[in-house]
């Protein structure tokens, strides 16, 4: 269970994220959403230990990791897709595979991961992960490599951005299917309508705070009503 307590990230005078308090259950589904610049992703990384708080705590298990590395948390089970993930010139997609795994992976069990979300593994499974690769393709594929992990807490930043239609509904049935297995707890930054439904809990960041929380069914009809009221507020995908 992730526990997060009084958070705060203030950056030159700025409140990015603001006293932020968040209970994220064992092996729940829910998605993040809000305005551009509300503080989503600001709060995802400071989860994963990329950013440091000014002020509050996380706690995961019961354990205070505040303080601890992005190293160390990944190793208690916490891993997290970038929204611009980073090419690795020289290193071939299944060998990035295997070290998110921890260890050799089959040729099928590779190619599964890519699979799920939309890739044709025999494509890819030898390529470079380097800038031969586009922008939505080398997303896929860190998104594999989150799934090869395991963990037991799955961080994604606008998985969708840069993905084509088709790839994108391989990827919802992937998150949908993660969760029906209860297999882990899946945080999900996401503008998406089709992301945002597959939630059991939704929560509306905006200037840094939490303005809502619920249901799909209590806080959805809230977000269209505001993005119908002006687009500018919420800038949610599908709702305009």
């Amino acid at each position: 269970m992730l526990e997060i307590k009084n958070l705060s990230y203030r950056v030159e005078n700025a409140d990015i994220v603001n006293s932020v308090d968040l209970l994220v259950p064992d092996r729940s589904f829910m998605v993040i959403t809000g305005p551009n610049g509300g503080g989503k992703t600001s709060l995802a990384k400071l989860v994963m230990g990329i950013s440091t708080p000014t002020g509050g705590s996380i706690f995961w298990d019961g354990q205070d990791i505040t303080a601890l590395s992005v190293t160390q948390r990944a190793r208690l089970g916490i891993s997290y897709g970038f929204q611009q993930p980073p090419r690795f010139k020289g290193m071939k997609v299944r060998d990035l595979l295997e070290i998110a795994a921890g260890e050799h992976i089959s040729h099928d069990k590779a190619c599964s991961y890519l699979t799920k979300v939309g890739l044709c593994a025999r494509d890819y499974i030898e390529r470079d992960v380097d800038s031969s690769l586009s922008g939505g393709e080398v997303k896929r594929i860190e998104i594999a490599t989150v799934l090869a992990r395991r963990c037991k807490l799955m961080i994604f930043d606008e998985p969708e951005a840069g993905i084509d239609l088709w790839s994108f509904a391989r990827l919802t049935e992937t998150f949908q299917e993660i969760h029906d297995r209860k297999e882990a707890s899946i945080l999900i930054i996401s503008h998406q309508e089709r992301i945002i439904r597959l939630a059991d809990e939704i929560v509306l960041l905006a200037g840094g705070k939490i303005t809502a929380k619920g249901s799909v069914d209590e806080v959805y009809p809230q977000i269209v009503s505001d993005t119908v009221a002006g687009c500018n507020r919420l800038e949610v995908k599908g709702a305009c």
